[in-house]
């Protein structure tokens, strides 16, 4: 385990949890909106978001919630959770958003788990073996 994810574990930020199902429950409509995401800001504040599905793939809630908070002025997140409609509760990032979380936000935390073992975690700690995407491109020159 990091360091980050030996501060947080077993700890989570409620508030945020809370958030992201208060924009589940009140925004969620139908096949085309099913997951919020909520994300804490380095500055304390907290942006929300909604997927978007379409058959082609259409972005989940994580990957738009980095596009709403980059809108807001937020470049820096500190912790992000993702819930589903209909209280389905906390539901960890796919593969995709991972990766795409630990380029934008290598030291984010995440918070995962259900019940009693809700916590947050490292974003590296959910990618094993992690692939840095910015380790891996041509030095401009």
């Amino acid at each position: 385990m990091t360091d980050v994810a030996d501060k947080r574990a077993h700890r989570y930020d409620a508030e945020l949890v809370r958030a992201a199902e208060d924009v589940a429950r009140a925004r969620c409509r139908g096949d085309n909106h099913t997951m919020a995401a909520a994300a804490r800001a380095r500055d304390g504040r907290i942006i929300t978001a909604l997927n978007a599905y379409h058959f082609t793939g259409g972005p989940c809630a994580e990957l738009v919630l980095i596009g709403t908070a980059a809108a807001q002025g937020a470049y820096e997140l500190d912790t992000v959770v993702a819930v589903g409609d209909r209280d389905r509760g906390i539901v960890p990032p796919c593969g995709r958003c991972r990766q795409v979380l630990l380029d934008y936000f290598p030291a984010i935390g995440v918070i995962v788990g259900e019940g009693e073992r809700v916590r947050t975690v490292a974003i590296a700690d959910l990618l094993p073996e992690t692939y840095v995407w910015a380790d891996h491109q041509l030095e401009a020159g």
